[in-house]
């Protein structure tokens, strides 16, 4: 009897601290900053990524990015790895993303990753401000 009610205790806290650890993760995958984005994305990701509809670089275009899904950017030629991979471009896959391109989709030729969480939902929060078929929004000066 002992035995089974310290197994139902255990299992009581396991359960309450996977729901922490849960509704934890939740608002880190929702929070940031979208000027600071913007700054990052210009020291980062400028110089391989326009943000201008059908302004491609080294790297696709990212206008209208967010809620989109992986390698349909017209006159790009992504590699056939991420060509194939079909990611829906939300907080989540982002995230996964931006924190280690090659580990997400093998074969890919993007190679920089961010390590940052505050920066990587930074950025985030920025590609979800650049609509898919206007000028994007002017750079913050700061």
């Amino acid at each position: 009897m002992l035995r089974m009610n310290l197994c139902a205790v255990t299992s009581v806290r396991i359960c309450v601290a996977f729901q922490l650890l849960v509704s934890s993760a939740i608002p880190a995958l929702s929070a940031g900053d979208p000027a600071a984005g913007q700054r990052d994305f210009v020291a980062r990701c400028g110089g391989c990524h326009a943000t201008a509809p059908g302004e491609n670089k080294i790297g696709p275009s990212l206008a209208g990015v967010f809620g989109n899904t992986s390698g349909n950017v017209p006159g790009f030629n992504y590699s056939p790895a991420l060509k194939s991979a079909h990611l829906s471009w939300d907080d989540t896959m982002l995230d996964k993303w931006l924190q280690n391109p090659p580990g997400l989709v093998h074969g890919t030729t993007m190679f920089v990753n961010v390590s940052s969480s505050g920066d990587r939902q930074n950025l985030i929060a920025y590609l979800k401000t650049l609509p898919a078929g206007e000028n994007p929004p002017p750079i913050a000066t700061q």
